[in-house]
Order: structure tokens, then C-alpha cells, then sequence
């Protein structure tokens, strides 16, 4: 089986050598992403509520790119600079996955790229 690159055209590429996800096996591997603004390219500052809802709209960009949605998310892991931050994550996160939510780990991360609070990355069913 191949592998297909996946790329969203309302996000800025990625930042590294890593692609923001990719098809295989009937499955997406949608790579960590962080709160990052789609227009910048710069990460956003705000509170976790908002890193958080910026991240999930950055994943929902990428899987409508690859034909997918969120609600075909499998399975998820948070990373947090700080777990205090969890209830904060949890509330916003909850909003995205109202019914069925996948699976999640979360941890926390010492010093994330780019200083950020939260990155998340997500498996989901391929369409």
C-alpha cells in the first residue's frame, strides 16, 4: 500500500521535515499540530481556550483537506506544558467531539516548539 501526503491550502506549510499528515492503510496520521494562525503562519499567544480551539480548527482544516472529518477521529493525544491546564483543554476539546469522542491520551510536555500550550495530533478513519 502507498502512502499519500496530505497538505491543507488554508494552512501554512509545515515547519519541518514532516508532512501535516498522511493516507495509508485507510488510515490518516494527522501530525502534531499547534496554535498556529492559519493566515501567519505565527503561533497565537491567547489562552488555552483559544490555543486549544485554533489547534482542533487546524486538524479539522487538514482532515476536510484529505476528505475526512473529525467525527471520523479515532484517536487523539494532547500534549500540555502544563496539566493545571487540563479542565481548560478539556472543556474546549469536549466541544469538538460532542458524540463518540475518540480516544485520547494526554500528557504534559516540557517546552513544546515555538513556546506553545498545547499541540495535539489525531488518527482518524481515512474517507
Amino acid at each position: 500500500m502507498a502512502k499519500h501526503i496530505i497538505a491543507s491550502p488554508n494552512l501554512p506549510p509545515a515547519k519541518g521535515p514532516y508532512s501535516q499528515a498522511v493516507r495509508a492503510a485507510g488510515l490518516l496520521f494527522v501530525s502534531g499540530q499547534g496554535p498556529l494562525d492559519p493566515s501567519s503562519g505565527e503561533p497565537h499567544r491567547g489562552s488555552i481556550q483559544e490555543q486549544t480551539q485554533l489547534v482542533l480548527n487546524n486538524i479539522k482544516a487538514i482532515l476536510q483537506a484529505a476528505g475526512s472529518s473529525l467525527d471520523q477521529v479515532v484517536k487523539t493525544t494532547v500534549y500540555l506544558d502544563d496539566i493545571q491546564n487540563f479542565a481548560a483543554m478539556n472543556e474546549v476539546y469536549a466541544t469538538f467531539f460532542p458524540t463518540d469522542p475518540p480516544a485520547r491520551t494526554t500528557i504534559q510536555a516540557a517546552n513544546l516548539p515555538l513556546g506553545i500550550a498545547v499541540e495535539i495530533d489525531v488518527i482518524a478513519l481515512a474517507a
